[in-house]
């Protein structure tokens, strides 16, 4: 898929956030990679065949209000894991709610306990 096809995935799951979420983001700039960079797969401890599908970078609102903070959605692992159009627009979703608690301050494990993997 061309990247403004998949942009436009990633805009459509955006407008469809609901406005409780998408207030909080107005210091959260969205972008998309190909995928992590050697730097953030070093600084995340991933191992060569380990892949993640977003990143989020920033100070959570819990700690800071209104600090700058990325959300980093990575094409190449979604749309290889993730094959039709329903199924990655679904994932997109996922991963842009996951980065999202981040953003609230919700670590993984907190995450893993409401079943939110």
């Amino acid at each position: 898929m061309e990247k403004p096809q998949f942009a436009d995935l990633v805009a459509e799951v955006l407008e469809q956030l609901p406005p409780t979420f998408a207030r909080h983001l107005e210091t959260v700039e969205i972008v998309i990679a190909p995928r992590p960079s050697r730097e953030q797969r070093r600084a995340l401890g991933l191992r060569p065949w380990q892949t993640i599908y977003g990143l989020y970078e920033g100070v959570p609102l819990t700690e800071e209000y209104n600090a700058p903070a990325t959300i980093t959605i990575f094409q190449e692992p979604l749309e290889r894991d993730f094959r039709t159009i329903a199924s990655l627009r679904e994932q997109i979703r996922r991963t842009i709610l996951h980065e999202i608690a981040h953003h609230f301050g919700i670590s993984d494990e907190r995450l893993r306990e409401l079943g939110a993997y």
